[in-house]
């Protein structure tokens, strides 16, 4: 999922970075194949076949007849033909291999369970535009970006896959997601139980939408992180935002917070909230991927780099403000140049370019309406309060759209889940989206897993030396259910 961010634009809309998979090979029957790639990970490399589907564009009316290239990746390798488990990856908002090299649990596990691995790219992301180069030229052609059209793109896939693939006809599908991706593999089961058997929904806000959770749990986490991670760690960025006020006051000031922090571009008065919202998006970021070990997801960062980053802000509450933001600058180096390369820092990046964020800003701007607030008292962060009408005016002066408010609550359920069956919702204790998660299971199907020492959707990483216990023991139990389900879906076929 991307994290919140605040532009001129889009002061209130939020970013969230749902991640993670890999695959191999099929049939090109209404299929076109494309060479095979080979794709590396920091952890090793993984391989699989790219192919298209011919998608419809339009799958809920009959007037748009037309259709595009959705792209989806596959590994057999381990795949027993005749009725093996098809692990299908719901892709989320970017380029579906940069997802497949991220998701090491569902390549660990592909011998055990003798499954294929598919990764199914979400439409208006990576190559799979349904206009081509027009898809986001205008409100006509964005129209069709949904998460029910991308549902159900993936449900006609699914079912095209197991009629064409020789030995799948009666292969059991599991769904599985993390963050966005992960909503859309819990909403996957719910929507289309006949198409998947069960759904592993990682670090998967549901219920992040108006009505359902406080505005400002998620800043809260985020903030509570950095407290736990070292002393006056979280004090002192919440101390810095009157100090980058303070600095920014005067020219001077100005150009000595450019060179302090080493931006590509001088800052100038007009700039300071893009410089603020930078930083609180860094600091959410971080939150997220706050992993045990060396990584390079969103950026490449140390090991639990929060910690590493709380040893620049030590200071006791009586130094300047220039001294707090040289502790400020040099933690923010941590997470955009830890392997010191970066020539300067850009204020208009926080994450990888293989995330969407012209789709997620529209999405976010029809119906993945996720209120986001803070306080400055329980959190580390400025005083904002959510404002929809304010949120509303500002998509349709970029996207032409209002968001619906309620919407995700009334196509999906909101909180009344309990009617459904075979999803397992795993949460991460560090992990600020688990603020909108399932944290508490409704029944023996209907399960969620919380994992401690967890940053955002760890159990769906590749097994690592450093992992804690907690999340070796929560890929232990998901790996248990999978099995379950695909022994009742063989003992009932």
């Amino acid at each position: 999922m991307q994290a919140p961010v605040k532009t001129v634009f889009l002061s209130q809309v939020l970013l969230i970075v749902f991640i993670i998979l890999h695959v191999e090979a099929l049939k090109p029957h209404l299929l076109s194949r494309r060479s095979v790639t080979r794709s590396s990970s920091l952890h090793r490399s993984v391989f699989y076949k790219t192919f298209y589907f011919d998608q419809q564009i339009d799958h809920f009316g009959f007037l748009e007849n037309g259709t595009f290239k959705q792209r989806y990746l596959v590994n057999d390798e381990h795949w027993h033909k005749n009725g093996g488990p098809i692990l299908f990856y719901t892709g989320n908002e970017g380029d579906i291999t940069w997802f497949c090299n991220n998701t090491g649990f569902m390549w660990d596990i592909a011998e055990e369970l003798a499954a294929m691995l598919v990764f199914a790219e979400h439409r208006y992301y990576g190559e799979s535009m349904p206009f081509g180069n027009e898809s986001y030229s205008n409100a006509k052609y964005l129209n069709y970006l949904t998460s029910e059209q991308a549902l159900a793109d993936f449900a006609v896939l699914i079912k095209s896959l197991k009629k064409t693939l020789p030995g799948a006809q009666n292969s059991p599908v599991i769904a599985i997601g993390g963050s966005y991706g992960g909503m859309l593999a819990a909403w996957l089961r719910m929507k289309y139980p006949n198409v998947v058997i069960g759904s592993l929904a990682a670090s998967a806000p549901i219920w992040q939408f108006s009505g359902m959770v406080p505005c400002g749990d998620f800043y809260k986490i985020v903030s509570q992180d950095f407290a736990n991670s070292g002393i006056n760690c979280s004090k002192n960025i919440r101390r810095s935002w009157t100090a980058i006020n303070n600095v920014s006051s005067t020219a001077e000031g100005l150009q000595w917070l450019s060179q302090e922090f080493g931006l590509c571009s001088s800052l100038k008065e007009e700039d300071i909230n893009d410089f603020k919202a930078w930083l609180q998006e860094t600091w959410v970021n971080l939150a997220m991927v706050d992993y045990p070990y060396e990584a390079n997801f969103l950026q490449h960062l140390p090991r639990w780099p929060i910690k590493v980053v709380c040893t620049h802000l030590r200071f006791d509450t009586d130094v300047s403000d220039k001294q707090l933001l040289h502790g400020i600058s040099q933690a923010v180096r941590v997470y955009y140049n830890y392997t010191g390369s970066a020539v300067c820092l850009n204020v208009s990046e926080t994450a990888t370019e293989s995330l969407g964020i012209r789709g997620w800003f529209y999405q976010s701007c029809t119906e993945m309406v996720m209120p986001m607030c803070t306080d400055g008292v329980q959190d580390m962060f400025e005083a904002m309060a959510w404002n929809f009408q304010a949120f509303s005016d500002e998509c349709y002066a970029l996207f032409g759209v209002r968001p619906r408010e309620d919407w995700a609550d009334t196509v999906y359920g909101g909180k009344n889940i309990s009617s459904h069956s075979n999803i397992i919702f795993s949460n991460g204790g560090l992990d600020p989206w688990m603020s909108g998660g399932v944290t508490k299971s409704f029944s023996e199907s209907l399960v969620a897993i919380l994992i401690p020492d967890g940053a955002h959707h760890l159990d769906l990483r590749f097994n690592n030396e450093y992992d804690p216990p907690s999340v070796l023991l929560a890929r232990e139990l998901e790996v248990k259910y999978f099995k379950q389900w695909i022994k009742q879906y063989k003992s009932a076929h």
